[in-house]
């Protein structure tokens, strides 16, 4: 996450200095573009206080090159030792131990109904109240959509305490297809067997709202369905796959993409251009500005629900085809079920879902390169990276196994 200094009135005034500027941005340029070099707050800090030394010297006239050069030296080394520890550990960034505070993503390999009401308690937050558990419903019985049967269980769990009620939440699609209109939406989700275990709501039924954005830098706020103001609690239950426009598509997308109005769909592809849906089509080359309004509106949605508080995040990671469930025929999965994984942490959940999929050993039963070109080819990485970076959530993170 953005770091912040506390600077004195005395460095505020050298804050003005462009360099000075450079020094204090150099850790989150490294992570956001995965420099070989990975600068640490740490060694920025000593870099940067050798060099006020210096300007302290220069400002009492100090005429004394050789100790000006010396300061030069000492800044170097601080900044050199970074180098060596990147080039040591490859094109790894080098990052600080972990934290007390890095987040938890707890991982099972069991599939089963019961292993999700497990991993659902192993997080340790209950839901409460009105609970919106917010999946995807396919865009056709052969994509890789949770099935109702699977959920059951959790659901069931969830309204088993007095005061509970669990509601099944989703949207209208910006395309179209068998969910671009509520009508044809509800018949999809009857026909799929959603309403034999919860009540359905489309969010975006009966019109959108808009709810605000930390980070404007393509969009200007998160357009949902305003009936995201019935619920008091979140549960996000997404699928991990790949995806044809967003690269890969795990929580985050699912918070963002997910819960936005068909408008709202628009406004994020477009990064910000347009709502229409019949338009945004032409706005689709901003490929970066895409996947980082994605990670604005799921921070959107993320902060709607109690700062966060009041949300939680769950990845199954089966039949993952580099197509998305918005794809009515997707392409065959070519890697194996893994299990599933939940935290309170969005971006440390996705994170650790990408990198399972890209640890895993290509045998023949195992081919996870077609997904991972899919990714890259889209910038689909990036979204974690910015989430990060907005501050929505971290990239660090303890694999937890409850099996």
């Amino acid at each position: 996450m953005v770091q912040n200094f506390e600077v004195t009135t005395e460095i505020h005034t050298l804050m003005k200095n462009p360099l000075n500027r450079i020094f204090l941005a150099l850790p989150h340029w490294s992570r956001l573009f995965k420099s070989k070099i990975a600068f640490t707050e740490e060694e920025v800090i000593k870099g940067y206080f050798l060099y006020l030394c210096g300007s302290f010297f220069k400002q009492i006239h100090m005429k004394s090159s050789i100790i000006s050069l010396a300061m030069l030296l000492l800044t170097l080394a601080c900044l050199t030792t970074a180098c060596t520890k990147a080039t040591a550990t490859g094109t790894q960034t080098v990052e600080p131990a972990p934290k007390e505070d890095t987040p938890v993503v707890y991982v099972t390999r069991d599939l089963s109904p019961e292993a999700l009401v497990r991993i659902y308690e192993a997080v340790g937050r209950s839901a409460t109240g009105r609970i919106a558990l917010k999946i995807s419903t396919g865009e056709s019985s052969e994509t890789g959509y949770i099935r109702p049967e699977m959920m059951k269980p959790l659901i069931d769990h969830m309204n088993s305490t007095e005061g509970n009620k669990v509601t099944i939440v989703e949207c209208n699609t910006a395309y179209p297809g068998n969910r671009n209109t509520t009508k044809k939406h509800l018949k999809a989700i009857r026909e799929r067997g959603f309403e034999a275990v919860a009540p359905v709501d489309i969010m975006d039924a009966e019109g959108q709202m808009r709810i605000p954005v930390c980070d404007t830098t393509w969009i200007k706020y998160d357009l949902v369905g305003d009936h995201l103001k019935n619920y008091d609690f979140m549960v996000n239950l997404a699928h991990f796959k790949g995806h044809q426009m967003a690269g890969m598509g795990g929580v985050l997308k699912n918070a963002s993409i997910g819960v936005a109005s068909a408008a709202g769909k628009a406004y994020i592809h477009s990064a910000g251009v347009t709502e229409h849906t019949k338009l945004f089509w032409l706005h689709t080359k901003n490929q970066d500005g895409f996947v980082e309004s994605m990670a604005a509106a799921a921070q959107a949605v993320h902060n709607y629900f109690d700062n966060g508080q009041k949300v939680l995040y769950i990845c199954v990671m089966y039949r993952m085809s580099i197509d998305c469930d918005c794809n009515a025929h997707p392409e065959k999965p070519l890697i194996a079920d893994y299990g599933i994984l939940a935290s309170t942490d969005p971006v440390a959940l996705d994170q650790a879902c990408c990198d399972i999929v890209t640890k895993i050993h290509h045998d023949a039963h195992n081919n996870n390169q077609p997904l991972l070109d899919r990714i890259e080819e889209k910038h689909g990485t990036h979204i974690m990276e910015w989430g990060e970076y907005i501050g929505l959530g971290s990239r660090n993170y303890v694999l937890k196994s409850i099996d």
